[in-house]
């Protein structure tokens, strides 16, 4: 059962609602470089996930109740659907939107799904194994034992070399810390339990469209699970700038290549 939760939220712009569901850690300020490449022609609506930042939260949760939070927030805004960018966790909580009310979400662009159920059961259960090392990880040793393994899982590149000229990274600061924090110790438990049904997502009258980053590897978890769910949907994929995290270290490319995705499928 979902218990409500008051969520920050920010509207910025002009023009079609356009809501940002962010990955990790991120909360409304994460996309801080990319919002405003968009508000000359989205209103972009960005908030801090249950249990982030402004909508902290110490219990547990799942990934049904966070999409769940995020009905009722856009229900509260508008009742004409919206457009949907979600990255990682965030592309999840769009695929459970789209099974749940898919007159919500018009069009969703869910760049590397973190969603185990999205692929074989012997790679799923592999993955789900691997969540869990690294939430061990993280008990016993920390931020610093377990962020080099999060990137290998995820194919972050963790050198910064591939990142816009000019763009000043944002701190590593305690608001960040709280939030990696709930991230892996709870939303790590509710990627591995996840109850999405993948069967009911080639139903929905959302428009879908997996993306992945130009430079995250194949091999890895969250490429696989975009793969996946084209081959589901039986659609292509769309390629974005950057990796996993393009859109905070590409955000004037990512912005562009968003921009162009959704005048053509929006």
């Amino acid at each position: 059962m979902s218990v409500a939760t008051t969520l920050h939220h920010q509207l910025q712009g002009n023009g079609p609602l356009l809501v940002i569901s962010q990955s990790g850690e991120g909360d409304a300020d994460r996309t801080v470089d990319l919002v405003p490449h968009l508000t000359d022609e989205y209103t972009v609506l960005t908030y801090d996930r249950r249990g982030l930042s402004r909508s902290r939260s110490d219990r547990a949760t799942s990934l049904a109740e966070h999409a769940e939070d995020l009905h009722r927030l856009l229900a509260a805004i508008t009742d004409e659907p919206v457009l949907m960018l979600g990255c990682s966790l965030g592309a999840v909580i769009g695929l459970h939107l789209a099974a749940r009310h898919p007159g919500q979400i018009s069009t969703l662009i869910a760049h590397e799904p973190v969603a185990p159920r999205l692929l074989p059961e012997a790679g799923r259960a592999h993955h789900e194994a691997e969540l869990a090392a690294l939430q061990e990880t993280y008990r016993t040793g920390g931020l610093a034992a377990a962020f080099p393994e999060m990137a290998r899982v995820l194919g972050i590149d963790l050198s910064r070399r591939d990142v816009e000229p000019g763009l000043t990274p944002q701190p590593l600061d305690e608001r960040r810390l709280a939030n990696f924090d709930y991230f892996i110790r709870h939303d790590f438990s509710a990627i591995i339990q996840d109850t999405l049904e993948p069967a009911e997502l080639p139903r929905t009258t959302t428009r879908i469209l997996p993306a992945v980053g130009a430079a995250t590897p194949q091999t890895v978890f969250d490429h696989q699970c975009a793969t996946a769910l084209a081959e589901l949907l039986g659609t292509g994929i769309h390629t974005f700038p950057g990796g996993h995290n393009g859109n905070t270290t590409h955000p004037k490319a990512y912005a562009a290549a968003l921009k162009a995705t959704l005048r053509k499928f929006g």
